[in-house]
């Protein structure tokens, strides 16, 4: 592993998707700010797995639906890293039902998260980034925010807003060397899929090409690719991590 001086702020970066996205970039040299919100005992278990790899880390609890919080995370970062060179938008939540019985707390809860918390993250990061002329924002939509699925209205809404929140955002940013990109996995083996009932995960199967279903590190593994220089002329992309159910 070669040391980069580069630092990666991942957000939700406790568990799962986020985990492994984590761990990939601290592989890669970067350090590694890890964000949580309820999962203190999870995130200090990451720092330790990150820190084995002989990188820098820092733990922060934040709730990225709050802009001050962000603020307070960001500026953190700063403090401790001096430069905030990657940056995944990585946490969300689900609070699945039908829209008829939908309260409108839930709705707005996941929205609130998934992507206002994006944009929250984006607007305080990429003034640092602004700062240096450089910088790659990658924003972890879904599949479902593509295609929708019954029960999730909510959801599907902040993914699919996370995709025009990222063109809007590569436009605004690609003066200043910032690229913005977004990632909608498929079916990932983590926590929040692990709840599913088995008639639904072997309904969900019969949709994927591939007949198998993703791992975190097939999500991580692209954005590290996107934010290497390999893809320096890619922005305002969506790639699709899903075994072929979007073509």
């Amino acid at each position: 592993m070669e040391q980069v001086n580069k630092t990666a702020l991942i957000t939700g970066a406790a568990k799962g998707i986020g985990k492994a996205v984590a761990l990939a970039f601290a592989k890669e040299g970067y350090n590694i700010v890890i964000n949580y919100n309820g999962s203190k005992e999870a995130a200090l278990n990451t720092q330790q797995e990150i820190e084995a790899l002989g990188v820098k880390t820092l733990v922060v609890q934040a709730d990225v639906s709050d802009e001050d919080q962000v603020k307070t995370m960001v500026e953190k970062s700063i403090e401790t890293f001096e430069r905030i060179d990657v940056l995944v938008n990585n946490s969300g939540i689900n609070k699945d039902g039908l829209m008829l019985r939908m309260s409108y707390e839930d709705f707005h809860k996941v929205i609130a998260v998934n992507l206002e918390g994006t944009f929250n993250c984006i607007k305080h990061v990429s003034r640092i980034m602004m700062k240096q002329r450089s910088g790659s924002i990658i924003n972890m939509s879904s599949v479902v925010g593509i295609m929708g699925n019954a029960g999730q209205a909510n959801y599907a809404s902040s993914k699919a807003g996370v995709l025009g929140l990222t063109k809007s955002a590569a436009r605004e940013l690609a003066l200043r060397h910032i690229r913005v990109n977004a990632i909608a996995p498929g079916f990932i083996e983590t926590d929040m899929t692990a709840k599913l009932a088995e008639k639904d995960k072997a309904k969900m199967m019969e949709q994927i090409p591939l007949r198998q279903f993703g791992q975190p590190e097939d999500v991580a593994n692209v954005c590290v690719a996107l934010a290497s220089d390999a893809f320096k002329y890619v922005t305002g992309q969506t790639i699709h991590v899903d075994g072929g159910m979007i073509m």
